[in-house]
């Protein structure tokens, strides 16, 4: 489910409270396992909505947060890359107690998260955003070419943009698949050296061209659920 933005830039408070309004129409908040977010994405406003409808949130505040007396770029200021710290108790954060916890990535950038989840699951739930930024990346330049359009008319972008995500969910779904049946390399540090939407969409490109029986096989796995996945890291994301 999706709003098209009549101006450019970042969603307002508005706006977003409005899309988790027809969320929640359709999927109650007693099902979300909890909302993930970007700076971009804060306020008191915005995080006492979601308190108000009991979603559970896991946000990346600014280093200019205020936390109680102090601000949020004066925590831990000795910290390391790779370190991991939290405050002892829960702070007041946007309206309301939440967990803060900080690190320090290799590169040096410090990432403070709040959240109302316990505080041992903060940063491995955050991580999870990776997922949110694959997909646009995806969507975008290194995939779809969303913004290749020309299209400037609301409703045709909306449509337009409901078909790549249809294809973009294919193409993953085709990539499990074959990931699952046939492992892929690995590089040094165990990733895989290509991404699952990538294998997708090549596997999804030869059908098309040249084999009309494998291209009914992925055409059946479009309504075919994921392959569970087992992880030890996510306590607090199961719905």
């Amino acid at each position: 489910m999706w709003s098209i933005l009549p101006h450019q830039g970042n969603s307002s408070t508005a706006a977003r409270i409005l899309l988790v309004a027809r969320v929640l129409k359709v999927l109650p908040a007693k099902r979300w396992a909890v909302l993930i977010a970007d700076r971009e994405f804060v306020g008191q406003e915005w995080c006492s909505f979601l308190r108000w409808k009991r979603i559970r949130q896991c946000l990346r505040i600014r280093e200019n947060t205020r936390i109680e007396d102090d601000l949020a770029r004066d925590l831990f200021t000795t910290l390391q890359p790779g370190e991991v710290r939290t405050l002892f108790e829960r702070t007041w954060v946007y309206g309301g107690w939440m967990h803060v916890v900080i690190t320090l990535s290799p590169a040096g950038d410090r990432v403070i998260v709040a959240s109302d989840l316990p505080f041992l699951d903060v940063l491995s739930t955050y991580r999870l955003r990776w997922g949110i930024e694959s997909a646009f990346s995806s969507l975008k330049g290194r995939g779809l070419n969303l913004e290749a359009t020309d299209m400037t008319a609301p409703e045709r972008i909306s449509r337009l943009f409901g078909l790549l995500c249809v294809a973009l969910a294919w193409m993953a779904r085709v990539g499990a698949q074959t990931v699952q049946e046939s492992p892929q390399r690995q590089d040094n540090r165990g990733r895989a050296v290509v991404s699952q939407v990538r294998i997708g969409w090549q596997v999804l490109s030869q059908a098309v061209r040249w084999d009309g029986k494998a291209f009914w096989v992925c055409l059946e796995l479009l309504r075919t659920p994921f392959p569970t996945t087992h992880t030890s890291n996510s306590r607090s994301v199961r719905c």
